[in-house]
């Protein structure tokens, strides 16, 4: 039977965390099960983001943009938390994307939940180093803070001001949960976004995470400052944060994964079934895997995002019961994936690392306490 290939645009993956690369190999599942978001932040991910080092770190990125590009998705906004390695980190994950020849914008998430202030400056430091040495080329760096609810009005002024002479955007967690909401009303302010205005954090072409808590009149505001939402269906349902209703009054909105693997078809199947049950306009919400093709172009250009190209098989009989198949990758012009397999590495070797550094990670994640 010939072979029925459409041509597409890559995908874009506009939030997620190359550091989770390792989750789907077998990450242990706390006991008891948190019962909050608060709680999965604290017995999970920030336990995770603790146990991270250099090796673990290179094998989860290395494994996580292997199968991005496998599945068609050329372009990752990353957002990166290590608290044990945060000098270099982005050098790691950068490695990663330049060795399989992803496309990607790189940031640390400055946080003072562990360090206090000298931690969220050490993340800063990361970026501004990381965005000096990558102005052009396929991996840029931007100006990260984890969430306004693990920092400092310090910070938050500082990050604003670091991006703007940088001239790169902030990407920023903002009203995930109500406990954003919470934290930022117990610090005088209305929401987690009039704090982050209040303190000049978002320049121009910021991209801000969740936003489930945000009102409409939230979102028509970001959309008003030049601002990006990302949406990340799979997270909110599967840590029951709530559906994201309000973005649907703003253009400026892309798709997100949030750390789950970077398949945007995948994501896509999430969104329409959310979109559906929560009373969204579905065309309105598929509009966004499209829409995270115009955040990059603002980023890395027009052309070069055009350059960034998918061949998926697409015969009734592939289709049947399965998503499209990708069949060839190019990434500025050039091929990363020829006929299902990677042209620069082998998936058998970063998988077989990949597999051998989990099982390290757990173990060393598990003698990690949780914090209050």
């Amino acid at each position: 039977m010939k072979r029925h290939l459409v041509e597409r645009a890559g995908a874009v993956n506009a939030h997620t965390h190359l550091y989770s690369g390792l989750v789907p190999l077998g990450m242990p599942a706390p006991f008891p099960r948190p019962a909050t978001f608060l709680e999965i932040l604290r017995h999970v991910w920030w336990r995770l983001d603790r146990a991270l080092d250099q090796d673990t770190l290179r094998a989860a990125a290395r494994y996580y943009v292997a199968h991005a590009l496998l599945s068609g998705t050329t372009t990752i906004v990353d957002h990166h938390e290590s608290p044990g390695l945060i000098a270099g980190s982005l050098d790691v994950l950068a490695a990663a994307c330049d060795e399989l020849g992803a496309r990607a914008l790189l940031c640390y998430g400055a946080t003072e939940r562990n360090g206090g202030r000298d931690e969220a400056c050490a993340g800063l430091e990361e970026c501004r180093r990381f965005c000096e040495a990558h102005k052009e080329g396929l991996v840029r760096g931007a100006i990260g803070l984890h969430a306004s609810f693990t920092v400092s009005d310090a910070t938050l002024l500082e990050a604003g001001d670091l991006a703007r002479s940088l001239d790169v955007p902030v990407h920023v967690h903002v009203a995930e949960d109500v406990a954003d909401v919470e934290d930022a009303k117990a610090r005088g302010h209305e929401s987690p976004l009039a704090r982050l205005l209040a303190y000049d954090a978002l320049p121009e072409g910021s991209l801000l995470a969740h936003g489930v808590h945000l009102t409409e009149a939230e979102v028509s505001t970001c959309e008003s400052k030049g601002l990006w939402l990302v949406h990340n269906p799979r997270s909110n349902a599967n840590n029951r944060v709530g559906y994201a209703s309000a973005l649907s009054v703003s253009s400026r909105v892309a798709l997100g994964t949030d750390g789950f693997p970077a398949d945007m078809e995948e994501e896509l199947v999430v969104l329409r079934d959310e979109a559906s049950r929560h009373g969204d306009v579905v065309a309105t919400a598929e509009a966004r895997l499209g829409t995270g093709r115009a955040l990059a172009a603002e980023i890395f250009g027009k052309d070069a995002i055009l350059s960034d190209r998918v061949w998926r098989e697409e015969s009734p009989e592939v289709l049947r019961g399965s998503l499209p198949r990708v069949v060839h990758v190019e990434v500025g012009g050039e091929p990363v994936v020829r006929d299902g397999a990677l042209v620069r590495a082998s998936i058998t070797e970063i998988e077989a690392e990949a597999r051998s550094s989990a099982a390290r990670l757990w173990k060393k994640m598990e003698e990690i306490p949780c914090r209050s």
